[in-house]
This record gives C-alpha cells, sequence and structure tokens, in this order.
C-alpha cells in the first residue's frame, strides 16, 4: 500500500473510530448488527435505521434507510430486481449499495476501473465482513481479478448521522486505473414528490439555496476546481414535497473533501433516486500499482422527521461534538478584529498598534493583521510566497507589535495564504518549477498569482518550514488560512505521465497532512478557512480548522440570505461574520451600525471596520453590542438553532432563534429588509424552549409592543409570541430571554 493511503486509511479510521455504540449519557444508541443467516446489515440509531444486505448474487444491496424500526422487525434478504426490459437490466435497476463499472450498468458508478489490457468491467462480490462495536466493515472483491473494495459504516450514537467511506485496493499483479471512486451511493425508493435542496453560489454570494423536484435524469453538483468551490458545497438535502421547516422526513448528507468533488443524484428508469458521492471523474485518473490502496473521501449522512430545522441542528450538533478541533466540546469563538479594510497592503507598526488599541477598547479579544506584512507586498502583484516579515513596514520585526497587542488583553493573528506565489517573488524566482503547470504550455495567473504544487514533497516540506519557523519566533494564536484562486493547467511534470493525475487526491492529502502537523507542534494555535470568501468551506477542512470564512460580502442584509443557506448545513459557532464600514464596498448599501452588529451576531462575530473613521458614539455603541454578544455567545455559538422566518425568496422579515442546549437562555434575532403601506409585522413565535419554564424578556437592541410582558412561559412565547418593533428600511431587533 503507498504511504499517502495509509495516511489517509488511518485519518478515515479516526474519523469513524468511536462514533457509535455509547450516547452521552451512557446509553447505548446506536448498534450495527448483522444476521448471519440471511446476511442482511443493520445500523440503529437514535430515530433511525439503516440497513443494507447481501442478494442471492453476492451483489451489496440497499434496504432501507428511514426511521427507527424495532429491533424485533426481521428484514428478509434482499433480492436483485427481475430485468424489466431488455434496456433495463437487473444491474441498471438494483439498488446497490456500491455500484461498480460492468455487466451493463448505464446508471452512476461508485467506482470504475481500467486494466492494462483494457478491460473495464468491474462485477464486484461480497467475500467478507468484520462487525466491531462501532462500525461494519464489508470487503468486495471482483469476480475474477484482484481488485477488492473495503466499505466502512459507522453510525453516530448521539444523532444517528452515517459516515461511510471506501477504500479500493489493487492485488493484481500489474498497475489498474481508478477512473472514478465515491464514498458511497445511497438509494430511496419510488415516490413520485421527491425534492433536491443543495447550495450554490458565486463570489460575493455564495451558500444560496436551491430546491428543487427530482424528475427523471440526472442532477449534477460538483467543482472541478481543484478547490471545494463558491459555485456550489458539497451538501445535498431530499425530502418530500410536504416536508417543510420543523416537520416532515429529510435524508441529507455531506462530503468531507477539499479538492474537486462530485454528487450525483438520479432518478432511474423505475423511479428510485441514488446519489453518489466522491472524487469528481473530471480529469480523474489514479493509477495504482500491485500492492497499493486509495481511500474515497469520507460522506457523512443523516435523516430527520423533524424538517430542515431537525436536520441542521442535528448536522450542527454532530459537527460539534465529532468534526471540528476541540470535540466535543470546541472552544467558543473569539471576537476578532482584522485590518484589512482600513489598511489594505499599507500597514506599518504605528497604524496596527494604534488600530489595536482602538479594538481593545470596545472588548475585541483577538487582532489579526491581514495582508501586507511581508515580503514585497505593497500590493497583490508581487511577494506571495516569501514569508518573511517586511522590515521596512516592521524595522524590528512583528515581536513590538504583538507585546503590545498582547498587553491590551488580546491574542494576535497573522493572513496567510502558503499555497499560492506571485511570480514576482524569490520563491518563484528560485523554484519556477513549483507552480502547478504543464510543461511547455502557458501559466494562467489569476490575481497575479499561481498555485503551488502542494502534492510535490519538496513543496509540503517548504512550507511546514517556514509556517514552523513564523510560529516559533512569535507569539502567534491564529493563522487566516487564504486560497485566492481556483487551478489551472493541472499537471505535474515531475510525475510519471500515468500518475499525474494523482495530483488532485495527493494536493489535497498533503494540504491536511501540513495542517494537522502545524496543530501537532502548536497546540494553542487556531486557524480559519478562507478561500476568497466561502469557496473552502467542506467537512473535510472543518476538522482541521476552528473557524471558516463565510463569505468576502460583509453586507449585513445580503449575509441574512449566505447565512441562512449556510446554516442549513454548516454550525454557525463557526460561522465567521464581520461588521464592516457603510457604504459597504461590495454593494454601496448603507445601513446603521447596530444593525451590522446584529446580523453578524447570528454567528461568530468579527470586526473589520476602518476604526480610524468612528465616531464616539459609534465606539460606545460597539462595546455595548459586544458585551451583550459576550452574554450570549455560548447559546448563539453551540446551541439549538431555529430558522423562524425565513429570508428566503424576496422575503420582507427573517428571524432567527438560538436555544441553549440546557433551555435557560434563548436570543432572538429579528430583521425588516422595508416596511411599505403600513403593513402590520406578524407576531413572531419562538420555538425549542420549556413550555413549562418562564423566560424574562430583555431587549438587546430594539423593542416589542408596550402590551408585551416582561415574563411569561415558554409555551406563551412558542404559542403567543413576540410583535417586535420593526418600522422602516433595513431595521433589525435583538432579544434576549433569560429561564427564571
Amino acid at each position: 500500500m503507498a504511504h499517502i493511503d495509509q495516511r489517509r486509511r488511518t485519518l478515515c479510521m479516526q474519523l469513524l473510530g468511536g462514533l457509535a455504540g455509547i450516547a452521552i449519557d451512557g446509553s447505548v444508541m446506536a448498534r450495527p448488527s448483522v444476521d448471519e443467516t440471511t446476511k442482511v446489515f443493520r445500523l440503529d440509531g437514535p430515530g433511525v435505521t439503516y440497513a443494507f444486505g447481501v442478494n442471492s448474487e453476492g451483489q451489496l444491496q440497499s434496504m432501507y434507510w428511514g426511521s427507527a424500526l424495532s429491533s424485533e422487525d426481521s428484514l428478509p434478504p434482499p433480492v436483485p430486481l427481475p430485468e424489466n426490459s431488455s434496456n433495463e437490466m437487473p444491474v441498471t435497476i438494483t439498488p446497490f449499495e456500491f455500484p461498480s463499472f460492468g455487466g451493463g450498468l448505464t446508471v452512476e458508478p461508485a467506482l470504475k476501473v481500467t486494466f492494462p489490457d483494457g478491460v473495464r468491467d468491474l462485477a464486484l462480490r461480497y467475500e467478507s465482513h468484520q462487525l466491531d462495536k462501532d462500525r461494519i466493515v464489508v470487503r468486495m472483491k471482483d469476480a475474477s481479478r484482484a481488485v477488492y473494495v473495503t466499505l466502512t459504516y459507522a453510525m453516530d450514537a448521539a444523532t444517528g448521522i452515517l459516515v461511510r467511506s471506501a477504500v479500493a485496493e489493487n492485488r493484481t499483479a500489474s498497475w489498474i486505473q481508478l477512473d472514478q471512486l465515491a464514498a458511497a451511493s445511497i438509494s430511496l425508493p419510488y415516490r413520485d414528490d421527491y425534492r433536491l435542496s443543495y447550495l450554490t453560489g458565486r463570489w460575493g454570494g455564495e451558500f444560496a439555496l436551491q430546491t428543487r423536484p427530482i424528475e427523471p435524469g440526472s442532477i449534477v453538483i460538483e467543482s472541478r476546481k481543484g478547490v471545494t468551490s463558491h459555485q456550489a458545497n458539497p451538501w445535498i438535502a431530499i425530502s418530500h414535497a410536504g416536508t417543510e421547516e420543523e416537520s416532515g422526513p429529510v435524508w441529507f448528507g455531506a462530503l468531507g473533501w477539499s479538492g474537486s468533488w462530485r454528487i450525483h443524484v438520479d432518478m432511474d428508469a423505475l423511479g428510485s433516486v441514488r446519489t453518489t458521492a466522491g472524487y469528481n471523474p473530471f480529469d480523474f485518473a489514479y493509477r495504482l500499482k500491485p500492492g497499493e490502496s486509495l481511500a474515497s473521501p469520507v460522506f457523512h449522512a443523516g435523516y430527520s422527521e423533524s424538517g430542515f430545522g431537525g436536520a441542521s441542528r442535528m448536522f450542527h450538533r454532530y459537527q460539534r461534538e465529532r468534526i471540528l478541533p476541540g470535540a466535543p466540546q470546541p472552544r467558543l469563538r473569539p471576537i476578532l478584529y482584522n485590518s484589512w479594510e482600513a489598511t489594505t497592503f499599507a500597514v506599518d507598526e504605528a497604524g496596527q498598534v494604534a488600530l489595536a488599541e482602538k479594538a481593545a477598547s470596545i472588548g475585541v479579544e483577538r487582532f489579526v493583521v491581514d495582508d501586507g506584512w511581508f515580503g514585497a507586498r505593497n500590493s497583490d502583484k508581487a511577494g506571495l510566497g516569501d514569508w518573511l516579515v517586511n522590515r521596512q513596514k516592521f524595522p524590528t520585526g512583528l515581536a513590538p507589535l504583538i507585546r503590545r497587542v498582547n498587553a491590551l488583553g488580546m491574542e494576535f493573528g497573522l493572513w496567510v495564504e502558503p499555497e499560492m506565489v506571485n511570480p514576482d517573488s524569490d520563491l518563484y524566482r528560485a523554484h519556477p518549477d513549483w507552480g502547478i503547470n504543464f510543461k511547455g504550455r502557458p501559466r494562467s495567473e489569476a490575481r497575479n498569482q499561481l498555485v503551488l504544487n502542494l502534492a510535490r514533497k519538496d513543496v509540503y516540506e517548504h512550507l511546514l518550514t517556514v509556517l514552523d519557523k513564523l510560529l516559533v519566533e512569535h507569539d502567534i494564536a491564529f493563522l487566516k488560512w487564504d486560497h485566492n484562486r481556483a487551478w489551472s493547467e493541472p499537471g505535474w511534470p515531475e510525475a510519471a505521465p500515468g500518475e499525474q493525475q494523482r495530483l488532485y487526491v495527493s494536493y489535497v492529502e498533503n494540504l491536511y497532512k501540513l495542517l494537522a502537523e502545524l496543530r501537532r507542534r502548536h497546540p494553542k494555535l487556531e486557524i480559519e478557512s478562507c478561500a476568497s470568501g466561502g469557496g473552502r468551506v467542506d467537512l473535510g477542512i472543518m476538522a482541521l480548522t476552528d473557524q471558516v470564512w463565510t463569505s468576502d460580502n460583509t453586507d449585513p442584509f445580503d449575509r441574512l440570505l449566505i447565512q441562512d443557506g449556510f446554516s442549513h448545513a454548516y454550525a454557525p459557532g463557526i460561522m465567521m461574520a464581520w461588521v464592516t464600514d457603510a457604504p459597504n464596498y461590495l454593494n454601496k448599501r448603507v445601513t446603521s451600525l447596530e444593525y451590522r452588529f446584529l446580523s453578524s451576531m447570528q454567528g461568530a462575530l468579527g470586526i473589520g471596520a476602518n476604526l480610524n473613521h468612528w465616531k464616539d458614539e459609534d465606539f460606545a455603541k460597539a462595546k455595548h453590542l459586544v458585551a451583550e454578544y459576550k452574554s450570549v455567545r455560548s447559546t448563539v455559538q453551540q446551541g439549538k438553532l431555529y430558522r423562524l422566518v425565513s429570508p428566503q425568496r424576496g422575503a420582507a422579515c427573517s428571524a432567527t432563534l438560538s436555544v441553549a442546549q440546557d433551555g435557560k437562555q434563548a436570543v432572538l434575532f429579528a430583521f425588516l429588509h422595508s416596511g411599505g403601506r403600513r403593513n402590520p409585522q406578524p407576531s413572531i413565535q419562538l420555538r425549542g424552549l420549556d413550555p413549562k419554564r418562564n423566560y424574562a424578556l430583555r431587549a438587546i437592541s430594539g423593542s416589542a409592543t408596550p402590551q408585551t410582558p416582561q415574563r411569561a412561559s415558554g409555551a406563551y412565547w412558542m404559542g403567543r409570541g413576540i410583535d417586535v418593533v420593526l418600522e422602516g428600511d433595513f431595521q433589525a431587533a435583538a432579544f434576549v430571554l433569560d429561564g427564571v
């Protein structure tokens, strides 16, 4: 087995390990089991059952995924579907757990292989299984050639989230080429009202929620960019037409992979729906030598009977307790200030100290110097790749600034973009071969930069050395890790022609390895995943970074839509949201400082405004709201999110409620885009409160109508609701409900 694949398998096993068995309260809530007679496998978790089995042809066949079945319910062994016609053979309409290309398969395969003799047929058959306390491992083998596939299933005890991955192994005497490899294929039986929800976007407009019927044919959601991408995110949800925010079934899943990926949703000839998720087969060919293997990404999938809200709350909990650094209790996100919009590239010690003093005065906990502190970096045209302090801007280095920031009671952070290089840099002049390229072909620049080939051992070792040196020599608590362009000319001239397309996997593997090693050497270091905004947000990178940069678009109204879409897939506690200046640089919209704060306070709060332009009243307002945020931060970041009023489809109003895990506190945020024709505002009915507990209402900002009680039961607030006073354009209010 190749070294890289040993590491991949280790990472997958670490993630899969410990998911099932004992719930947080000590009860057994996730049970893998098998009927040895019928070879029917089950994973039973809180509120959910997943079942598959071996059919009479030795194929692994999907059976059931939905609401929990009784342990006494006996599932009969699966049977391959009969030929529907000569054009719909059993191989195409039978719902396989891991379909391989061969035998007439015309639906999306999970694995496609090419052999040296030109054969591209693979017939996987069950060979053996292993049942551990926390997982099911099934081994499959081709009918005649020594190609093996190991499928691993685990179910999280607390949430019932199913975690799946696959490893393809070559035990033949020659190479084989993997043309396609997925983590999983998951099937749902025929219905005529399935709906697919997914997230699309662009730079400045990420996480746009889309919903469409699933009809005959295929829906492909993907990235071909070498990075997760702004245009699509590797999360989907499948529901019924009648499913709503808090009711109805939702099947959902997300791929943990930060490179090129694809999720393929298809309805077959008989109306069944199957989803296949894994590496993007576009320009993908991974050649395995004898004895080598390749692990797929990991697919995380869940089922909820409580609508989209129930699905997202379940997934948020899973991410906090199983995925994020520090799980099961990740650290609350500090309030940060970033100096980019105040100074852009014109950073220097005096200017940064002045900003740090202003930031500390309003209660900021982390001060971050953005681009421009290193090399010949006076614009985006030069210096990228030269991670040495610019001595013209910082004559005695960064140490005096860091000491001042720390003395003000704040942690210190830096912006870096290690995976990129400017052609106008010392690094590129010394190593022009280090950029991703096709030999003898033009190299396309974007933002005046190229992508370093992190798949190369020497590039990996160089980045580890320079970043480790930076962290050893300075008291740096935080790195804002950026990635500002998609790939182009994805070549690897130093690799053999048949192995160059390993780049798509090896690059991301080395990125993960680099992040993990830096964190191992510097245990207190925290990292933000940034990629021109939300271009690299996925469960793979989230396992190694503490927060994500949601979007370069910081307009507070636009952010309501972006954050709403984000929250369907990912936990609000890692969603960085900055308060910046008005007019907003992106769309010139003018909003009040209060409105900007309340929009950002729904996630992990940051401030990016130019504090040099603030007036005394701005500092006073900000200090008040920062203090208020600190009083509710744990509820917002780690509580249960209820999307009370959706901002989707041009709604005039929106509202969210965060409820503490123990139910003792709730925080309401309400927004009005614009009022008109004296239209009345409906009461906002809360959710998730303890109906028998009394809650005292306190305004952070704004007001409720005079008739609103100052104290009432959870049943009252959920039944009668709150009448919030919102009049005018771009208005906002926020309230705290404390249990008494």
